[in-house]
């Protein structure tokens, strides 16, 4: 069943590929009049990234890492470099940080958690891995592929156990669902998002945001992706090109599911969802309900990161290194910024009132709206 999965996934993977020289061009920008100040308060450069990044925002400072290996952690007021480290090989999935570990795994499958920059241990993975591993409770935990979820005790490496239920026969090689809720493990499995006891590895409840349709793999696949967002006691994700729903974590139950196709995860606050689809057409659902609030095509097609939620703004970086401040109310655009000119590769991440966008260049911009 491995084999099969990733001959199916490798198929679909070339399949995007070979279309990728045919995507539309991005929309031409309409001249935006600032509605709110806003500027960059420092920037800073890295090594070229090529992975799927996650910038963590932990203990007043960012934590990022580079395809060369590098990670870095960086003072949000300033940029100000506290410490850096070397995994010794290039990065595939990462950065997971709780302000005194980090975690990355490596394009040879290893698995290595730094401390205060300093390399602390590694361990081989059996599974290839593309999402951020989460370092929670002294624990590290990691998501494969094949989305099998194993923790390892973060201070000196030992192996704890391995959570693995029966999945679809094709997954994604993108950023999967794994996040901390009170006490419970939150974790993408297919279309379902459960809840794990994080000492045991044991499941406690799953619940399914979305219904694959379709007469063939392809078209059943709706892996739940990252991130989500949580307000309270309730989480909400996408499922892949399916649904965007919300749970009752505390519960373990659905609170609704809208049929909404995209790929990416979603951003938000206790109020509001926004999200885009694969064309980048961005909509904004109320959290309560799955109500739409609105829709607008005005960044179709170019390649939206994850939105992040700033009070009333939304933010979502494109494919030519613009940072779009948009209304949460109506998706207008309050403002826009530059960066240098290369795609946005991770969700902006949010420490306080500064937001870091990263490039794929390696460029490190922090803005702040006011």
């Amino acid at each position: 069943m491995i084999a099969r999965r990733r001959t199916l996934l490798g198929g679909l993977l070339a399949l995007m590929a070979g279309c990728a020289s045919d995507k539309p061009k991005p929309a031409a920008l309409e001249a935006v009049q600032p509605r709110i100040a806003g500027r960059q308060v420092w920037s800073a450069r890295g090594g070229p990234i090529d992975f799927p990044l996650t910038v963590a925002a932990a203990d007043g400072g960012f934590v990022v890492g580079s395809s060369d290996g590098l990670v870095r952690a960086l003072d949000a007021a300033d940029g100000r470099e506290r410490w850096r480290g070397d995994v010794q090989g290039r990065i595939a999935a990462g950065v997971g940080s709780d302000g005194r570990f980090a975690a990355v795994v490596t394009r040879d499958n290893e698995l290595v958690v730094l401390e205060r920059g300093e390399v602390r241990w590694r361990q081989r993975l059996s599974s290839r891995v593309t999402t951020a591993p989460l370092v929670a409770g002294e624990r590290v935990f990691v998501l494969g592929v094949d989305r099998a979820v194993q923790a390892y005790d973060a201070l000196d490496g030992r192996w704890l156990w391995v959570y693995r239920r029966s999945t679809e026969p094709l997954t994604l090689l993108q950023r999967g669902v794994l996040a901390p809720f009170k006490d419970t493990l939150l974790v993408g499995q297919g279309p379902r998002l459960a809840g794990l006891d994080p000492v045991r590895g044991t499941l406690r409840w799953e619940v399914p945001v979305a219904t694959p349709r379709g007469t063939n793999e392809v078209e059943r696949l709706a892996d739940l992706v990252a991130p989500l967002v949580r307000s309270g006691d309730r989480v909400c994700a996408r499922a892949f090109q399916v649904a965007v729903g919300c749970v009752d974590a505390e519960r373990g139950t659905l609170l609704w599911t809208r049929n909404a196709a995209g790929t990416e995860g979603i951003g938000g606050d206790a109020e509001t969802l926004v999200g885009a689809d694969a064309s980048s057409r961005l909509s904004a659902w109320k959290g309560a309900s799955g109500e739409l609030v609105w829709s607008h095509d005005r960044l179709l097609h170019r390649g939206l990161t994850t939105p992040v939620v700033a009070g009333p703004v939304a933010v979502v970086g494109d494919v030519e290194g613009l940072v779009h401040f948009l209304s949460l109310a109506d998706g207008s655009t309050l403002l826009r910024l530059p960066t240098d000119g290369s795609p946005v590769v991770a969700p902006p991440a949010l420490v306080g009132t500064t937001l870091l966008v990263v490039t794929r260049a390696g460029g490190l911009f922090a803005l702040r709206p006011q």
